[in-house]
């Protein structure tokens, strides 16, 4: 294993070693695109092209552009709407040009509509975008429901009373995702139980989803992939928004944003979100609650300042939540001591984040950030007959410099960070805690020719207080053989520790025991892949086929064992293999006018060794299908959308009844989901109605051994499927632009 990783520590030292000279020498022209009436505001999307050649490239979002030198000409044509063309000439050895162009006239103020490539084409790192529009085809209360016409991220229930929901992506557990918000990370540690819940749908603008090892920009925490979650802009927020839900088990929820600009520097929005639940629904008649209930409170106010150069961003978040859930005769506060099973958690969390950023005044592509954030999460928890309390404080402070070798085709960042944790837990009356100071450096080399070729070499040294020198490499490429065929391949190192009590939150409704055998080290894994997407036309229509394999292998995981004793969960540091085999390919097409669909199958083979035995890791489907179509009529009047998921077998954990009759080599059966809802648009408004789960297809008894909690085989962390059976839901949206 030393050996290994040594190895793979030589392969990428190699590959920088020959790809640096080898890009060191390319001469491209670079250049910015401005206003020339107000020499601060840039011209995003401008086209260039040298003159009479089909040689060409658009300004991105800051104005810059990277166009290779022309053999032909030194003409240089510029256009943008609303501004007059312009033609320069490029003088010999000019390296970067700013462009000035005259705005023609006055134009009428026109609304476009345009659909948003789901896979971003320009990125070197595999980034999958869920957009305003996907996010709207379902309910979306909360991030949990945000990924439900998406194929590549699962969201599943960890236990059938305490309502915890968790992702999955590339086979893993949601604990290998780095989970960030405006490319801050966020809901980390304790918080993982119900983090998804956390973040009202009404707050996200979109999420892009990467796959593999992400920038060692973010941390060294990501080895599955990161779930980045775009918040509205205050800049660009609607007026006023209001989003009301209401479902069949007497669930609703109301939000309201409002957004506000004080001036064209200045501008902020305001998000309020609550959630209620307060109707005890059993479809299944076992004596629990299918659903929690549940109060949560949340506000979220974002605030932006721009000026010239300048920009700083601000963000406060508080909320408060309360669960119960249980035995549907057991009230709020009676304990154990009641003689019904319950299930309670409180919980308190404020966080807040601020970005400052710098631009050089005579280097559009030179700047200097600075990202400091901070949260407090508090909770206090019953599960039956015992208790977990807990709260972490998180800081992390970061540096970056960004600037360019010679031209923008190579371009790098460096950078310094600070995180600090402060862990308390209090599990069955055992007070646990950990303190982390982490200083780290990070740099990140780019280059692009502009044409074909993108490299990303990164790599981040971080020196935790407790683990010592942590090291890690990462590498991302991108190849287009033309602009419709894009190959993609990365590979890195990711690095975490970890919680095992929050990460398995689901086990604590059982009887199963917390076994610790050993002091627990923390993860590390390499993460291997690529992706080939293919955008094409048939029978004059667009679409997009992708396919991607990843392949994760842990050189230590803490391994929760719920195969080798029935009546525990035993957790240890990894005495063998565990890795993770991922394939998805994934085909989206406009099928006619209005109508779009998409299919995708996934493959996961994932495994970990128990006791010395390599076994599949429990409650994984090894084969899934999706398809997802949706229709809209012409200017949106009507929507309709379906998503149906098959879900094939899966390994089950070994479990012992009431009477210690032990079951092994236990498999779920296969069954589908589906899901649909229909929107009438107004001007302002949108009436939706909808359907979850509407073949309602049941788990038979989730919770084992339900008439006795509180008995040795009780045990409700068994759940693979849906418990309530179908849910039915209506709601409004209002939008004041």
């Amino acid at each position: 294993m030393i050996l290994a990783l040594k190895s793979r520590k030589t392969l990428f030292g190699l590959l920088l070693i020959l790809l640096f000279p080898a890009v060191a020498f390319t001469q491209n022209l670079n250049g910015q695109v401005f206003d020339r009436s107000d020499k601060n505001t840039v011209l995003p999307g401008a086209s260039l092209v040298w003159a009479g050649t089909t040689s060409g490239t658009l300004s991105d979002s800051k104005g810059t552009f990277t166009l290779p030198f022309s053999t032909q000409t030194n003409k240089l044509v510029i256009s943008f709407i609303g501004y007059k063309p312009d033609t320069i000439t490029v003088k010999p050895k000019e390296l970067f040009l700013r462009v000035y162009l005259e705005e023609s006239g006055s134009l009428q103020e026109v609304e476009i509509t345009a659909k948003q490539d789901r896979f971003d084409a320009k990125t070197p790192i595999k980034t999958e975008i869920i957009t305003s529009r996907d996010l709207e085809k379902s309910a979306c209360c909360n991030l949990a429901e945000s990924f439900e016409t998406n194929a590549s991220v699962e969201v599943s229930t960890t236990d059938a009373v305490s309502g915890a929901k968790q992702i999955q992506m590339l086979g893993l557990d949601g604990a290998y995702t780095l989970l960030t918000t405006d490319n801050v990370p966020a809901l980390q540690g304790l918080a993982t139980p119900f983090r998804l819940n956390y973040l009202s749908g009404t707050y996200i603008d979109n999420i892009d989803i990467i796959k593999g090892t992400g920038s060692v920009l973010n941390g060294y925490e990501s080895i599955s992939g990161q779930v980045n979650v775009k918040l509205k802009d205050p800049e660009k927020a609607d007026r006023v928004f209001v989003n009301l839900y209401g479902n069949d088990l007497g669930k609703w929820d109301a939000n309201l944003n409002v957004g506000h600009s004080f001036s064209e520097k200045l501008s902020t929005v305001l998000m309020l979100h609550t959630a209620q639940l307060h109707n005890r629904v059993d479809r299944n008649d076992d004596g629990f609650m299918d659903q929690p209930l549940g109060t949560q409170y949340n506000v979220y106010n974002k605030w932006k300042y721009t000026s010239g150069r300048f920009v700083s961003e601000v963000g406060l978040n508080a909320l408060r939540e309360n669960r119960i859930g249980g035995q549907t005769s057991y009230k709020e506060g009676s304990g154990a001591a009641s003689g019904n099973y319950g299930t309670e958690s409180l919980t308190d969390r404020v966080s807040g984040y601020t970005k400052l950023s710098l631009t050089s005044k005579n280097k559009p592509y030179e700047s200097l950030g600075l990202i400091l954030s901070g949260s407090n999460h508090k909770f206090d928890s019953e599960y039956g007959f015992r208790n977990y309390d807990g709260e972490q404080q998180s800081a992390l402070a970061r540096f970056i410099f960004q600037s360019a070798i010679g031209t923008t085709a190579h371009t790098y960042k460096l950078g310094a960070s600070f995180g600090h944790e402060n862990l308390r837990e209090n599990f069955e009356d055992t007070l646990m805690t950990r303190k982390e100071y982490i200083p780290g450096i990070f740099g990140e080399y780019t280059y692009n020719n502009a044409h074909n070729l993108t490299v990303v070499a990164g790599a981040r040294t971080d020196f935790h207080n407790l683990y010592g020198t942590v090291f890690t490499p990462r590498l991302h490429v991108k190849y287009d053989l033309n602009p419709n065929n894009i190959f993609r391949i990365s590979g890195g190192k990711g690095f975490r520790v970890a919680n095992p009590i929050a990460e398995n939150s689901g086990a604590l409704v059982s009887s199963r025991r917390f076994i610790f055998q050993e002091k627990l080290q923390p993860e590390e894994a390499w993460n291997t892949g690529g992706s080939f997407t293919r955008y094409f036309t048939l029978g004059g229509k667009p679409g997009t086929f992708i396919a991607d394999y990843y392949y994760t292998t842990f050189q230590n995981q803490v391994v929760a064992d719920m195969y080798s004793v029935p009546e525990a969960v035993i957790f240890t540091n990894l005495e063998g293999r565990s890795f993770s085999n991922s394939f998805q390919a994934e085909v989206q097409y406009e099928l006619a006018k209005g109508l779009d669909v998409k299919a995708a199958y996934k493959y996961f083979d994932v495994k970990s060794s128990y006791e010395g035995k390599l076994m599949d890791r429990p409650m994984n489907p090894k084969n899934r299908f999706f398809v997802n179509a949706g229709y809209a009529t012409a200017f949106d009047k009507w929507r309709f959308d379906a998503t149906v998921q098959w879900f094939g077998n899966r390994s089950l954990p070994t479990i012992a009844d009431h009477a210690g009759n032990v079951e092994t080599n236990r498999t779920a059966d296969p069954f589908s989901v589906l899901n649909s809802q229909v929107t009438r648009s107004f001007k302002h408004w949108d009436i939706y109605v909808g359907g979850e789960n509407l073949l309602n297809f049941k788990q038979k008894d989730p919770i084992m051994n339900a008439d006795q909690p509180f008995s040795h085989g009780f045990d409700a962390s068994m759940v693979w499927g849906p418990i309530s059976g179908r849910v039915i839901y209506a709601g409004l949206r209002y939008k004041l632009k």
